[in-house]
């Protein structure tokens, strides 16, 4: 067996490669299917945060998004703008204010996830027999493994 990278196996270096690509382009088609109604990828990135982690500080979000606190204000002015997000006092320091997402946000998101899965779906349905989609799901259960340490 040929071996590459300290010792690991070509096919270990291939299927990392594979699946990397495999992976970005899916990535990349899925932002498609949807429409962003406007919004940046910043933006849109800074909604699914908020939906992650609950509710943060803008200076908590920017840490997150790895953005300068000037950047994400002007990045939450826009969603502030678009009814997406909601502002409140923290209740453990007066002086800050926590964002979290607004009813309009959470459609937006839950509205965005449902497009990208109803395209991936039928994708599944009209492109894969069934014995190649019960293959998927098996080879994702052994990449599920990769997620945890």
């Amino acid at each position: 067996m040929t071996e590459t990278f300290d010792g690991m196996s070509a096919s270990a270096v291939q299927a990392a490669g594979e699946v990397r690509v495999v992976f970005s382009r899916l990535r990349r088609r899925l932002k498609e299917t949807y429409d962003t109604e406007g919004l940046t990828p910043s933006q849109t990135s800074a909604l699914s945060r908020l939906d992650k982690s609950g509710p943060l500080s803008t200076s908590d979000l920017a840490a997150a998004e790895r953005v300068r606190p000037q950047s994400m204000a002007a990045t939450l002015a826009a969603l502030d703008a678009h009814g997406l997000i909601e502002r409140r006092p923290d209740p453990d320091d007066g002086r800050r204010t926590l964002l979290s997402l607004g009813e309009s946000g959470r459609a937006f998101l839950d509205d965005k996830r449902r497009t990208g899965e109803e395209w991936l779906a039928r994708a599944l349905q009209d492109r894969y027999t069934e014995d190649e989609r019960q293959k998927l799901i098996e080879a994702l259960a052994l990449l599920e493994r990769l997620t945890h340490p």
